[in-house]
């Protein structure tokens, strides 16, 4: 008899910003609609088929709120809202927004929704979200607030509810009344999910394990220079990182929530990405885990073992592979499982290409194949073979999100003779062999590459780090803030956005993901009553393009400072910056367009000229306790604020941001301010302390009662060289 347990994993990341309350990315809603109900309830048909269900406590407070419509949520808002009532800007968030699912499986098989997107993309790619949506009457934007999410709604729905199957049928034309219905199912769905693991794990078919609360890499938590053990000539960030209380609190807040769900402590852990070292398994265990998980490559590394494959798949050493461990030291030990790499990524990765009955048919034979090998090397011991893997991003590859995949597999195993599921509880109960060193690692190669190993990482490191210090080291504030700034730490401790950054993994969503890390880091300041490094208003991202166009200077300018546009001709030769009024993901919580839609800079030999403008007069925007300040990152830690106090527009400029957090004022009596129809100002290069070919950069932000709520570009600053006397030769073109 050979031993199967199969994990399924359950993630995502929290795309909560605390602060606005909105959830950035609907991915939490849509897999719940499509996967975490299904995956479980799919058990139901198969009594005797045995699995465990990993389900991160990042996924499980998000899906909650939704369950108690409690959370915002821009794409649900917009979708459901009258698309006679929506504005133009909304209507191109649908065209923009509302394709995000697998073309082949998800889009192509429905005729509206197909022909929907084969028009935005005969409209041409060039054209803006709003020029696109131009092109979309109010019944194809109906029709796509609805497909959007009928797209992703359970296969047993799709089979067999009444209310679904209507729907599909109707194909488009749809009403405001379709959009209610579809709602109701969508709330009906999420609100199952969690109940639907209880039961199953009350009558005994399923464990439910955890991860880290909001699944950060656990190891480089408790000290990020263990990435050196593996690639020990790497650049790292500027501060290194240790804080094993941190990652110990993460794991103490995910027994909490479970215990809370399902009324029992949790037995296993997955550690985020399968990710170990010596420094976390005593965590591991101090939090009461009796087993946890990672891959075959650590086992491989751990023991100085070259596992290899022959042409067939066959590991060479079965008997090292297929069978639990205890790690650690003896007095904190824990189970502890290696995931058959190979086996599982076949599902993760390759079979979604077969045909459901061969693609079954081939994982039972190598079940089979595997456990009989081990039994040959062991003397006929039972081997245990662990299957681990995503839960809910490979089904959007399969026919059917799956389904005839997962029958024909739990219908083969439920009635082989040879071949048992069991949970992983029970599967790494009797572990005997011991290893007290873990190899530090992960699933992906063995190493934490992916979270630290690029330059963009290291940057995002190290802005955690001086965070993290900044949390540490701010005495006298309110401990709700304080506790405000503790969870906003921990949720960008997350390995997701690490996940995004550098060269490896990229996706439509990288500057999302980006600034939503940036902004949990801003928050923690926010709360502390801390001043914000400019920095964090700067995208990390290096390796993609840039979100905006820059334009930059092509001739020296000497425009009159008035507040208006005095004449055409003042500013031609400066640069600017256009800004975008649609289309981002990352709304701020007033869904108000932005202040500043145009930003124009240029020089003279001596000055820096700005300009400012957008849909309403400066002169409103800037009314009441409303302040602009340019604040700079080149030269570093200058910040400019102009003020209107009694009617007259004031200029101050703060240097060299103290350690204790305040501002050093100095007057530069030949600044020089406007504000009407437009902001306008002089400043001299001298007041920041820069001369001719120095560089200045900065960005440009709005601010409300002491708090930011606009800032310009949004994804890198503006940067310029201070220009020399041959500057207007150089550039001038006949």
């Amino acid at each position: 008899m050979t031993r199967v347990a199969l994990l399924w994993h359950m993630h995502q990341p929290f795309y909560q910003d605390l602060a606005t309350g909105e959830h950035v990315l609907p991915w939490v809603r849509l897999h719940a609609i499509k996967d975490y109900w299904g995956m479980v309830a799919l058990l139901r048909e198969f009594p005797s088929i045995k699995a465990t269900f990993n389900l991160v406590p990042s996924l499980l407070v998000q899906l909650e709120s939704f369950a108690l419509e409690q959370a915002r949520d821009r794409h649900l808002e917009i979708g459901l809202k009258p698309a006679e009532a929506l504005t133009e800007e909304e209507r191109a968030f649908c065209v923009e927004q509302f394709f995000y699912a697998q073309r082949s499986r998800m889009v192509d098989p429905h005729p509206r929704y197909a022909k929907l997107l084969a028009r935005r993309e005969g409209n041409g790619a060039g054209l803006t979200a709003r020029s696109q949506a131009a092109q979309f009457s109010t019944d194809d934007i109906r029709d796509l607030q609805v497909w959007h999410k009928l797209a992703w709604i359970d296969q047993y729905y799709v089979e067999r509810d009444e209310r679904i199957r209507t729907l599909i049928a109707k194909g488009g034309h749809f009403s405001e009344d379709d959009k209610v219905v579809l709602r109701e199912v969508e709330l009906e769905l999420i609100r199952k999910v969690v109940p639907e693991y209880r039961d199953a794990a009350a009558r005994g078919q399923i464990e439910i394990s955890t991860s880290p609360f909001y699944h950060p890499i656990l190891p480089l938590l408790c000290d990020t220079d263990i990435y050196l053990r593996t690639h020990p000539h790497s650049r790292m960030p500027r501060a290194r990182f240790r804080r094993p209380e941190d990652a110990a609190e993460q794991l103490s807040r995910a027994v909490a929530l479970h215990e809370g769900l399902f009324s029992r402590r949790p037995d296993g852990l997955w550690p985020s990405e399968g990710s170990v070292s010596d420094a976390m398994v005593p965590l591991v265990a101090a939090a009461g885990f009796r087993w946890m998980a990672t891959d075959e490559e650590i086992l491989a590394r751990t023991a100085a073992i070259a596992f290899s494959r022959d042409a067939h798949g066959h590991i060479d050493q079965p008997e090292k592979l297929y069978k639990p461990y205890r790690v650690g030291q003896p007095d904190r030990q824990v189970a502890c499982a290696f995931r058959d790499h190979a086996i599982s990524d076949l599902i993760g990765f390759s079979y979604a290409s077969w045909a459901a009955d061969a693609a079954a048919d081939d994982f039972v034979r190598r079940l089979m194949e595997a456990g009989a090998r081990y039994a040959s090397r062991t003397g006929g011991e039972e081997a245990t073979i662990f299957v681990i893997l995503d839960g809910e991003n490979a089904w959007e590859h399969y026919e059917s999100q799956g389904r005839p995949f997962l029958r024909a597999l739990y219908r083969r195993l439920a009635s082989h003779a040879e071949l048992r599921t069991v949970t992983m509880g029970e599967a790494c109960a009797g572990a005997k062999d011991a290893l007290t060193s873990m190899f530090p690692g992960s699933w992906i190669n063995g190493d934490f590459y992916i979270w630290i190993g690029h330059a963009d990482d290291q940057r995002a490191w190290s802005q955690l780090a001086d965070a993290r210090r900044a949390l540490d080291s701010t005495s006298g504030i309110p401990d709700d803030a304080r506790a405000r700034a503790r969870e906003e730490m921990l949720i960008a401790e997350g390995s997701d956005w690490f996940w995004w950054y550098g060269d490896d993994h990229s996706s439509d969503h990288d500057q999302t993901f980006d600034e939503l890390f940036r902004r949990h880091v801003r928050n923690i300041y926010r709360a502390l009553g801390r001043p914000i490094p400019d920095e964090l208003f700067v995208s990390n991202i290096t390796t993609g393009p840039p979100g905006i166009e820059i334009q930059q200077p092509t001739g020296l300018v000497h425009p009159v400072i008035d507040g208006e546009l005095t004449s055409y001709f003042e500013w031609v030769g400066a640069g600017c910056v256009e800004v975008a009024a649609t289309g981002d993901t990352m709304h701020e919580a007033t869904e108000r367009a932005p202040s500043i839609a145009l930003i124009e800079f240029g020089f003279d030999l001596e000055n820096l000229y700005l300009g400012v403008s957008g849909p309403a007069a400066m002169s409103d925007v800037m009314a009441g306790e409303q302040e602009l300040r340019v604040n700079f990152l080149k030269p570093a830690g200058y910040s400019l604020a102009v003020r209107i106090e009694n009617g007259v527009p004031e200029v101050r400029i703060a240097d060299r941001i103290a350690a204790d957090g305040t501002p050093k004022l100095q007057i530069c009596a030949d600044a020089q301010v406007a504000v009407g129809r437009r902001l306008e100002l002089r400043l001299p290069f001298r007041c920041l302390g820069v001369s001719m070919h120095g560089t200045v950069g900065f960005i440009v932000a709005l601010r409300r009662d002491g708090s930011e709520v606009e800032h310009q570009p949004r994804q890198q600053p503006i940067e310029f060289e201070v220009p020399d006397a041959h500057f207007a030769s150089a550039n001038w073109t006949a």
